[in-house]
């Protein structure tokens, strides 16, 4: 089954006073392009993380988030009471000292201090890290969840692009064949009769033309086509990346097409022609989203 390489997983989890939260996105890309924003508490795990990433998502650009909410009731904040006092000591002897009023909120004044407020941060400990792990996993479970939800239309919207080529090519193009022939021999045989003078070989000429017409036949481009739409199908029910893949079937499939309108040489086979380049451009845009 198709996935798509546009995605999106949240996870949240709690751990002591800590709520941790995990998002990672990602975007089209051709290779693996990872990026992280995390809290300073997991900044060491930074390569294990992007490790993780990209054995889960395979390529593409990918932006993994991990921040932290400390829970009011338990990550409150700690005053450093010595510093406090230090603190106080000073303020009234330099007021003292220079005949200045001391702060009508001393108390105030002193916790805007530096280092009076402090948020308790302890090391990273394996039980916290198996928490931020699990919680990624979770996320990016999500995301590829997202992927294939999304992977999923794109294999529909590639399936009616492919129909309408196959219809094309079975339906429009014959009612063409025959007569675009008629026509050519038709204007060579006119073209010839205006030529005052009889003195040609008739029988070379015959096999000019067929010689002629044989570079214009289209069998060959219309079976190789054929095989493409059916290869381009099954490809799409692979359990692996198929985006690479499927964007290389997607270039044959336009060698047969462009080689189908250099050989025309009639309006309307034409117009058919422009018809499959347009859907085949469609198809060309969308594969850069597969993964």
């Amino acid at each position: 089954m198709l996935q798509s390489m546009t995605g999106y997983g949240k996870s949240e989890t709690v751990f002591a006073s800590k709520k941790i939260i995990a998002e990672v996105k990602s975007l089209n890309g051709k290779q693996a392009d990872i990026s992280t924003r995390l809290a300073s508490q997991y900044k060491e795990k930074d390569l294990e993380l992007r490790a993780l990433v990209a054995q889960k998502l395979a390529r593409g650009k990918a932006d993994l988030s991990v921040s932290i909410e400390n829970r009011p009731e338990e990550g409150a904040a700690v005053i450093n009471t010595s510093l406090f006092v230090a603190y106080k000591r000073q303020i009234t002897e330099i007021a003292e000292a220079t005949g200045t009023e001391l702060p009508q909120d001393m108390f105030a004044t002193i916790l805007r201090m530096p280092d009076v407020m402090k948020t308790e941060q302890n090391g990273l400990s394996e039980d916290e890290w198996t928490a931020v792990k699990a919680c990624v996993e979770d996320a990016l479970d999500k995301l590829v969840e997202f992927r294939m939800h999304e992977g999923a239309g794109l294999e529909k919207f590639f399936t009616e692009r492919l129909d309408i080529i196959e219809n094309l090519l079975h339906d429009e193009v014959p009612k063409y064949e025959k007569s675009r022939i008629d026509k050519i021999k038709a204007r060579m045989c006119e073209n010839l009769a205006e030529i005052q003078s009889k003195a040609y070989d008739e029988n070379r000429f015959e096999q000019e033309l067929i010689y002629y017409i044989e570079k214009l036949d289209i069998s060959e481009e219309k079976q190789r086509l054929q095989k493409h739409l059916d290869y381009f199908r099954s490809a799409m029910k692979e359990n692996e990346s198929q985006g690479k893949k499927l964007g290389f079937v997607a270039q044959e499939m336009g060698r047969e097409i462009n080689t189908l309108g250099s050989k025309a040489n009639h309006a309307e086979l034409q117009i058919v022609v422009v018809k499959m380049k347009d859907e085949l451009e469609k198809i060309k845009e969308q594969v850069l989203n597969v993964l």
